[in-house]
């Protein structure tokens, strides 16, 4: 049977036999007589009920997609591989691993803790490199988003693909995922995350089947699909819209705040000539704002999806540890930033050149985090949900 129509059917019993019961529970079973135990009982079975509710209605439109066509020949894409303090050895496997995609790419290491020994291990292995330039210095750096903010001016690809220091990718990814965007309006592809470390017996879930599998598909097919982080492919044009709609925005606002204590000004001088008896010139304003045409808005039919292939693997962190190669003391910080210092890999691979941005380059101060940019709406993600492997995370820490 569909799964779709099964899930349905529970969902609809669900409710019914949920709501008739809540209500003979608030009517006639609440004993007031030990309302400090009763009703808040009560409160956490309606409570019950309405997150019974919630995930029926994420799961109502379940979608399971199947394998996706061939990508074309052609399509420019950056692999970004973010890293602040974690090992170089860690980084490098799999940076390495990413250079080994088979669809024509460019591997780059985005190093927020601009470190020397991670620059010489970069340029050896013919990998780019970009890090933030001393401009940054003092300035909000935001983190792992401001990273990937910061590589986008130094990079040019059609196509992101989004990678944790730790997870090594299949060669077979992007073509797993890049045929998704055949469809021009999709923006966002995220894959599952899968641990090479957890057996199938894991009790903890730590596979999280339930959130990239029916969860995410039942948000896929209300066009919901997120971005969790990594493993993750994103449409350039896609984000950088995002981006320059909210710069935009943003100036209108400031324009439109600037020219209110302009007219306020105004009419307090008038009040105070008008008190002398002299005359003022005006009304004295700025209107260009206030008589231009409403901004264009950007594509508001994007798609986003949740793919079912499984394309990285990574370690599952010990007991205590913060991360798969590191004790609680040493937990990661990332960083981000607009301006940048790059190297980018040459047509041998064997050297280097190097980049340079300045901050505000492409409007970088004003784009949104990475997080936040692919969770909005001009553009609707997609992503498909049946584990398959196409990355995998290192062997051993």
């Amino acid at each position: 049977m569909n799964h779709q129509l099964v899930v349905r059917i529970l969902t609809t019993v669900t409710m019914i036999l949920g709501v008739n019961y809540i209500v003979w529970r608030w009517l006639f079973s609440v004993n007031w007589s030990a309302a400090w135990i009763s009703v808040p009982l009560a409160i956490v079975e309606t409570y019950s009920l309405i997150d019974a509710f919630l995930f029926g209605a994420t799961m109502w439109r379940l979608r399971e997609r199947g394998d996706p066509p061939s990508p074309p020949e052609g399509l420019t894409v950056d692999v970004f591989l973010t890293t602040y303090n974690e090992p170089i050895d860690l980084v490098m496997t799999t940076a390495v691993a990413a250079r080994r995609i088979s669809y024509p790419h460019k591997t780059w290491i985005l190093d927020d803790g601009a470190r020397p020994a991670m620059k010489r291990a970069a340029q050896a292995a013919g990998i780019g490199y970009i890090t933030r330039s001393p401009d940054w210095k003092n300035l909000p750096r935001h983190a792992k988003a401001g990273n990937l903010n910061n590589a986008l001016s130094a990079t040019q690809g059609e196509f992101l693909l989004i990678l944790d220091a730790d997870q090594i990718p299949e060669p077979e990814i992007l073509h797993r995922m890049l045929g998704h965007f055949n469809n021009g309006k999709v923006a966002l592809v995220q894959t599952p995350q899968w641990f090479s470390n957890v057996t199938d017996d894991d009790i903890l879930g730590s596979q999280a089947p339930l959130f990239y599998g029916p969860i995410q598909q039942g948000k896929d097919g209300w066009n919901a699909a997120f971005f969790c982080g990594s493993n993750a492919i994103v449409r350039r044009e896609a984000l950088m819209q995002i981006g320059i709609t909210g710069y935009v925005k943003g100036v209108r606002a400031t324009v439109q705040q600037a020219l209110k204590a302009a007219d306020k000004v105004v009419a307090k001088a008038r009040t105070d000539h008008a008190m002398t008896g002299l005359h003022v010139v005006g009304p004295w304003r700025t209107s260009a704002l206030r008589s231009a045409a409403p901004a264009r808005s950007w594509p508001k039919t994007v798609r986003s999806r949740m793919s079912p292939m499984t394309s990285s693997e990574r370690l599952m962190p010990p007991p205590g540890a913060s991360s798969p190669w590191m004790s609680p003391p040493c937990r990661p910080i990332w960083t981000r930033s607009n301006g940048c210092h790059a190297v980018a890999p040459t047509a041998d691979s064997s050297t280097t050149t190097p980049l340079t941005a300045s901050p505000g380059a492409t409007g970088h101060p004003s784009e949104p985090s990475l997080r936040s940019a692919v969770s909005s709406r001009p553009w609707t993600w997609t992503v498909p949900t049946k584990p398959s492997p196409s990355c995998r995370w290192p062997r051993s820490p």
